[in-house]
């Protein structure tokens, strides 16, 4: 009896816990392009992030801690108000800041012709930030420069 029964608690916490994993995500675990997070050594919420980010995707994600941040920030075009503590290259689109993966899925899913997503700021609750779940605005940023509401979460 006391074998069955820790056979089924392990798959029920199979289940529960690595089932959010797996296929959560299908078009980010599909993308065939290079993920890479930039972030500064000196942010703590970064490095969640990263974690946050590693552990709800299959594909492998590499980590480049830069001096100045902002300098990559200016090479992709991320208006300074949208702006925030690390950007996630996914192939071609940026995605700035503490963005949810369900919006990076929406991006992949849609291929809109636009730069990149992002989240201004380190919105409270957000992957990577701690304190209570606030309603999200993130952005497409348009190849112009301009911006326009893309998702809220």
């Amino acid at each position: 009896f006391w074998g069955f029964g820790i056979v089924l608690v392990a798959a029920l916490l199979f289940f529960v816990l690595g089932g959010e994993r797996a296929g959560a995500f299908e078009a980010i675990d599909n993308f065939n392009g290079e993920i890479k997070i930039y972030k500064s050594e000196y942010c703590g919420c970064c490095s969640v992030y990263v974690d946050y980010f590693k552990r709800k995707v299959k594909l492998n994600v590499g980590v480049e801690t830069v001096e100045d941040v902002v300098l990559i920030k200016n090479d992709l075009g991320i208006p300074d108000e949208l702006s925030s503590c690390h950007t996630v290259k996914v192939g071609d689109y940026f995605v700035e800041g503490h963005v949810p993966l369900e919006a990076v899925e929406k991006l992949l899913k849609e291929k809109p012709e636009i730069k990149g997503i992002a989240l201004p700021g380190m919105p409270s609750g957000s992957p990577g930030m701690p304190g209570a779940k606030e309603e999200f605005v993130i952005y497409a940023v348009k190849n112009d420069g301009g911006y326009y509401e893309f998702a809220r979460m």
